[in-house]
């Protein structure tokens, strides 16, 4: 059978592409599951340094959970007891990916497409991309971190809009409250995403890890507990080769070139 999940390493990059454009690139278990082993592969990866995560084709990028007749023969209470820890996707709460995750949203991110691109950190849309937590419009709720996502990235009032109606927002609409960090025509969206890539792999590889754990391990935290954290990520950039290599390279007024550990 085809891999319906397309996992490419360009360089330092990851790229990971929901190949199932006839049904708009909806998830199903298979999926979720390819997903997942491909996340873990990441992270047990020192050389990826940024991921973009996106669907194939020009009108989605993922608008959830595959609505077949086998997804609907599951109720409400059987889909809940089988949640996977990691979130839609494996990504949505997933909290041990510590490089820079882009959201390269190329069309409709609805349902469990829109609580993966809240599990990621940068956000680049494409201009006709539409967002929205639909579930309650066809009796379900988002389980997968939506609603609690979406309540700590925005102001209460907007996130509830958007719970409380299940309705799409613009790609504009969304830049607005803060949630996308970009938008642009179409046909330069890859250039786009290429600049976000760029300018992160322009810092050094330890820091970025560091800053990643530490903002999973402060949630919820005040400022003063969570700057008592020691996480291993920031242990190690500490005391990094990259650490030298950064001051060196500043010295020596060139750009630096990262060992990476």
């Amino acid at each position: 059978m085809t891999d319906e999940v397309r996992y490419v390493r360009d360089g330092h990059i990851a790229r990971v592409t929901i190949d199932r454009p006839a049904v708009l690139n909806a998830v199903d278990a298979k999926t979720n599951a390819r997903l997942n082993e491909i996340w873990a592969d990441i992270e047990a990866d020192p050389d990826v340094r940024a991921v973009v995560v996106t669907g194939a084709g020009e009108r989605s990028f993922c608008v959830g959970a595959d609505m077949s007749a086998d997804a609907v023969d599951k109720t409400g209470l059987e889909y809940w007891a089988g949640l996977d820890p990691n979130g839609f996707g494996g990504l949505s709460l997933r909290t041990t990916l510590d490089v820079p995750v882009i959201a390269r949203v190329n069309g409709y991110a609805l349902g469990g497409g829109m609580e993966m691109v809240l599990g990621c950190d940068i956000v680049v849309a494409a201009d006709h991309a539409q967002f929205g937590l639909t579930e309650p419009r066809v009796g379900r709720i988002p389980l997968d971190g939506g609603v609690f996502q979406l309540v700590r990235r925005l102001p209460h009032t907007q996130a509830m809009a958007l719970l409380l109606t299940g309705r799409r927002a613009s790609a504009a609409e969304l830049h607005r409250m803060g949630l996308v960090n970009e938008v642009v025509p179409a046909q330069q969206l890859d250039e786009a995403v290429d600049r976000w890539v760029a300018d992160i792999l322009a810092c050094a590889p330890t820091s970025l890890r560091a800053i990643k754990q530490m903002v999973q391990h402060g949630d919820g935290l005040s400022p003063q507990d969570a700057h008592k954290l020691r996480t291993p990520a920031l242990m190690a950039a500490l005391d990094s080769e990259d650490a030298k290599e950064g001051l060196l390279a500043f010295q020596q007024k060139r750009p630096p070139v990262w060992p990476g550990r």
